[in-house]
């Protein structure tokens, strides 16, 4: 089906239930089908056919989120203009893409002029919140659609093939690629979420916390199957996440590791109610084991994770609440450091670097198969036939799986350091280094070495008032890793560098130290 057909079947299914708050605003499932339905109708009486690309520019926004059911409502292509980002960032992605549409909050209308002028294929603009010059509001458009039909462009395939999401790859290292989402692979995705997202002892309530144009945006589509409400935040803030999940009875929640651990290091993280917590999706990038444990303590059995990518979204595997807070318990520890098995529309594998299939415990790039995989990369046949050899996806992360099922990702190729001719996971470093408790956040990179090539180094936040020597944590890593894993400097930072997704910006922290060299590599 189209993902809109999902968001209507929630609609359907709980029409008088709230489906958004956000600060003093509340609209319900049937105001809310009804400004999609609207919002349609302007886009066609404005202009709009069938395949537009649709960006929509915002913080978090419930008209933006409304934006994004009527853009799909209308038959368009939802392109994640991400307002963290630069704005050259943006601007070679929507000309990358020919976006026609952009959407905007008047918090970002300066962005919009040199948007304008650097962006030809943009022909409409809409501001959400107010009329400004050049640019109409959402309430014009929405009055201007008035007894405009929007056409029924469905077929009686649910439309598998029809790309709905033009997902920009990040562009941490290189130019962002733009992953073709379509609606068989979003569907099978909100399937997924269907089957291990349920909810059925409480009214589900998601907390919209990171940027609409990441996953969090993504996840709150997910929900709307259920009927579930979306609280939405305008950004992250630990103590107002911590109010928001008692005051609105929050049962799912995704943050990035980050935020999470940002969380556990605020000094009234144990002062809230958290028992009405089904689903905490701690996800985007690996999770240190002794955060997870002590996560599990202070939020309870709810902690989960999943592995997936914009190429194969979100839930390619999972590891559900039982089995995490089991791990805490100490029954199988090490799935801590799992994120959970293979889902079941999917094949998930570890290949070597000749094609064969690995056993459980080797390591090896993992793979997938299936519906959730993404058909290409937008109009790059080079780049992806580079993720299609061997007749399967290739996710470009290292891990192993091991003889229960359970999938381990050690790291990402390409964060991967050689020191000494040894290959060493920067992973499996900062998890090590994250289980001292006065460690707020880590960074392992490799850096230029006379002798090694490239030494490995740890970039440390400490947690507010603790300390901690760099001695201590080579000493801690060496004792559990060995001397060729372990740390040979530490540095401590007040933050770290991060994407316009939350997650460590590698590429940033690493360009200081290789600057004026040939190569990042030795």
């Amino acid at each position: 089906m189209r993902i809109i057909d999902y968001f209507d079947k929630g609609a359907e299914l709980a029409p008088d239930r709230t489906a958004i708050v956000a600060g003093e605003q509340v609209i319900g499932y049937r105001e809310a089908q009804a400004r999609t339905w609207a919002i349609a109708a302007g886009l066609w009486a404005r202009g709009f056919a069938l395949g537009h690309k649709v960006a929509v520019f915002s913080g978090n926004d419930a008209q933006a989120f409304l934006c994004m059911l009527g853009l799909w409502r209308a038959g368009g292509v939802w392109v994640p203009a991400n307002v963290r980002n630069s704005l050259q960032s943006n601007i070679d992605y929507l000309n990358f893409v020919g976006a026609e549409w952009l959407i905007f909050h008047s918090d970002y209308a300066a962005s919009v002029p040199p948007l304008r002028a650097a962006v030809p294929s943009l022909r409409h603009f809409v501001c959400l919140d107010r009329e400004l010059p050049d640019s109409q509001s959402l309430d014009g458009l929405i009055a201007g659609g008035s007894g405009t039909t929007v056409p029924d462009w469905a077929d009686p395939y649910g439309n598998p093939d029809q790309v709905a999401v033009l997902w920009p790859t990040g562009g941490t290292t290189g130019r962002s690629k733009a992953v073709m989402m379509t609606n068989l692979a979003w569907g099978t995705l909100t399937e997924i979420a269907g089957r291990y997202w349920s909810c059925p002892d409480l009214p589900p309530v998601c907390l919209m916390v990171a940027p609409i144009t990441h996953a969090a945006g993504g996840i709150a589509v997910l929900v709307t199957q259920f009927g579930a409400t979306n609280v939405i935040l305008r950004g992250f803030e630990p103590l107002e996440v911590m109010q928001a999940i008692e005051r609105h009875r929050v049962t799912h929640l995704f943050l990035p590791p980050t935020a999470f651990y940002a969380l556990l290091a605020h000094p009234r993280v144990r002062e809230f109610d958290y028992s009405s917590l089904r689903y905490f999706m701690v996800g985007a990038a690996p999770v240190a084991a002794e955060k997870l444990r002590e996560g599990v303590e202070v939020f309870g059995p709810c902690l989960c994770q999943s592995f997936g990518q914009a190429e194969s979204p979100v839930i390619l595997t999972w590891q559900d609440p039982a089995t995490m807070a089991a791990a805490a318990a100490g029954d199988h520890p090490e799935r801590l450091k799992s994120c959970g098995r293979a889902t079941y529309p999917v094949r998930v594998a570890v290949m070597a670097e000749d094609g064969r299939l690995l056993p459980p415990g080797e390591p090896g790039e993992i793979v997938a198969r299936g519906t959730l995989v993404t058909p290409g990369y937008y109009q790059n046949q080079e780049a992806t036939a580079e993720i299609r050899s061997f007749a399967w996806h290739h996710t470009g992360d290292v891990g192993f799986m091991d003889e229960h099922g359970f999938f381990y990702i050690v790291d990402r190729k390409k964060d991967m350091i050689v020191t000494g001719g040894y290959n060493v996971f920067s992973a499996e470093v900062e998890g090590t280094v994250l289980e001292l408790p006065a460690v707020r956040e880590c960074a392992v990179i490799g850096v230029p070495d006379e002798k090694w090539g490239e030494a490995v180094k740890a970039l440390i936040v400490l947690r507010p008032g603790q300390t901690v020597a760099a001695g201590d944590v080579i000493a801690h890593c060496r004792q559990r890793l060995g001397g060729v894993k372990a740390p040979k400097s530490v540095e401590f930072r007040t933050e770290l560098p991060k994407t316009a997704a939350g997650k460590l910006d590698k590429k940033e922290l690493r360009r200081a130290y290789w600057a004026g060299r040939e190569r990042a590599v030795n």
